[in-house]
């Protein structure tokens, strides 16, 4: 079965944040890529999820603020660690996040809104790639505090699914040992019995 498109899926993997360079995509590529993000299942069509482009200057203003954050929270932060989270937005040339927007609805359970946002990152990463970019997705310590979604631009009720590094990238990503396929499936064999 011959399919370029399987081909790419199978060989897809995640570059290295400090490697991703400039020039990072384009307006329009990233109106593509955010395009291809949203055709994600999406029951009650109901779009929980947004996406917030942290670029330019931005990045160095979240490092500042995510640097004095962790000062406020763990006290006078190390040299080295100081400089880790001052750079966090800065290592690629373009960070997207993708934000999980919860809707009320009474038939839809949160979690499902969640995993279609989880969707729409996977389809924003293979569509960089797809582009030719090189992607990374993470969260960090910042996405399970209040104050730095805060400074990230989400609202209260909002959580993130992951910020997706994006930038050039030259050469293969390297590789890291996969799941057998083999071993994570198999035919119904009736309820769980414990």
């Amino acid at each position: 079965m011959a399919s370029p498109i399987i081909d790419f899926l199978l060989t897809r993997n995640s570059a290295p944040i400090p490697d991703l360079k400039e020039p990072a995509p384009s307006d329009a590529e990233i109106a593509t890529m955010i395009a291809a993000a949203s055709r994600v299942p999406d029951h009650g069509r109901l779009e929980p999820w947004r996406f917030i482009l942290y670029r330019g200057e931005a990045r160095v203003e979240i490092g500042k603020k995510l640097a004095a954050l962790a000062e406020q929270r763990e006290g006078p932060l190390p040299e080295g660690r100081r400089n880790q989270e001052l750079a966090r937005f800065s290592r690629a040339p373009l960070v997207i996040g993708v934000v999980s927007v919860p809707r009320e609805n009474p038939k839809i359970p949160q979690w499902e809104m969640f995993l279609s946002g989880g969707m729409a990152a996977m389809n924003l990463m293979i569509s960089a790639n797809a582009l030719g970019y090189g992607t990374n997705m993470i969260s960090n310590w910042y996405s399970d505090v209040p104050e730095g979604r805060a400074i990230l631009g989400l609202s209260p009720q909002e959580r993130v699914i992951g910020f997706v590094h994006i930038g050039s990238y030259q050469g293969p990503a390297p590789e890291r040992p996969r799941p057998d396929p083999a071993k994570l499936y198999a035919d119904y064999a009736g309820p769980w019995a414990g």
